[in-house]
């Protein structure tokens, strides 16, 4: 049985913690700057555990904003102080962080060769998400695990996850997730998420090559095979308050109003009121999928546009695949895929720009 104590690390505690990363691990070290910008984030906690005033182990959870997921981003114990249930100790100490940070489940990566790390976590009640290939610097793979914090129902994803390959992929990512979910000829794959977004941009937003817009989604998900709908708050063609060059503005106007044509001509039904939670709930009840935008502010502290796809519904949370991962922060698709948003933080949080803008596509199987 352990006699260490655990605390919330300080920055004072970085000397010791770089110890402890040289001792434990190969590669994939937290650097000094890591732990410098990590210990005092917000959206970040890092514990110590101590044995007689010295530091022993560490353990660093994050916490995606917003949602109701943590994830446990490291774990370490000094050599000679394993076998005395640090360990233990310490993921005991991330779990009640993650616990008192109102989140649901808590999610973590582990080399598939450590098995001394993997049995830590079966014992303590993770449950296997899968495996990520070619995850560490030396190309191992890591194997994913999640804990179920509060109640006891693990999560499941009917749609599968993709994380985008380029900064304004996002509709495009979500539309090809609905696909594969509903086509079983449909594969993921970058060469499709390039050929949807050419089918649904916009062609220019407020700098770089553009995204997409809810029209050009459902004629792109229409023309692939899939029942689609949009709501949206406005009748206005959409993004272009930040749009100044009057040629960018034309072309934007005229590549929607084309969306809009051919829309009305295939027979999507729009709704121009936006949407509700209530629709969005019904909608993820008769097995339909969502293509919702939202601020990026709420998600990654930029105000763009950004499309995630909302696939299920839990009773007290929207469930999420945002294919973008913000790898310079650490996250993963851990992170990312499968999230559990409050209803209240998703109303919110489903709104872009001053006007409130409020849009939607729904997907479905074709019924013919």
């Amino acid at each position: 049985m352990t006699g260490a104590a655990t605390r919330k690390a300080t920055p004072d505690d970085i000397e010791a913690l770089l110890r402890i990363e040289e001792r434990c691990f190969d590669t994939d070290r937290i650097s000094r700057r890591s732990f410098r910008v990590l210990i005092p984030r917000p959206t970040a906690e890092t514990i110590v555990a101590e044995e007689g005033g010295v530091i022993v182990g560490y353990a660093m959870i994050l916490f995606r904003k917003g949602t109701a997921l943590a994830r446990l981003y490291s774990l370490a114990v000094n050599p000679e102080a394993k076998s005395r249930g640090v360990g233990g100790l310490l993921l005991a100490a991330a779990e009640q962080a993650a616990f008192d940070h109102d989140r649901l489940w808590l999610r973590l990566e582990v080399r598939e060769d450590n098995e001394r790390a993997i049995a830590l976590y079966k014992r303590h009640g993770y449950r296997p998400l899968g495996r990520c290939l070619d995850y560490y610097s030396d190309h191992s793979d890591a194997l994913r695990f999640e804990k179920t914090l509060r109640g006891d129902a693990p999560i499941s994803a009917p749609v599968p996850y993709y994380e985008q390959t380029t900064d304004f992929t996002c509709g495009a990512a979500c539309l090809m997730m609905s696909l594969v979910a509903n086509l079983p000829s449909v594969k993921l794959d970058p060469v499709l998420e390039i050929r949807l977004w050419r089918e649904a941009t916009t062609i220019f937003m407020q700098s770089g090559p553009g995204g997409c817009e809810p029209f050009g989604l459902a004629v792109a998900a229409h023309e692939h095979g899939l029942k689609s709908s949009v709501a949206v708050s406005t009748d206005a063609i959409l993004f272009l308050d930040s749009v100044r060059d009057p040629e960018k503005r034309l072309v934007m106007e005229l590549a929607q109003t084309d969306f809009r044509r051919r829309a009305k001509a295939y027979g999507i039904s729009v709704r121009q009121r936006g949407f509700t939670m209530q629709d969005l709930r019904s909608a993820l009840r008769r097995g339909a999928s969502a293509i919702i935008l939202v601020s990026g502010y709420h998600m990654f502290g930029k105000k763009v546009p950004h499309w995630v796809l909302a696939h299920g519904d839990d009773g007290r949370h929207i469930m999420i695949h945002d294919p973008w991962v913000e790898d310079e922060v650490g996250e993963t698709v851990a992170d990312a895929a499968n999230v559990p948003i409050s209803y209240e933080i998703f109303d919110r949080m489903a709104r872009f720009g001053k006007s409130g803008l409020r849009a939607a596509v729904f997907l479905e199987k074709r019924e013919d």
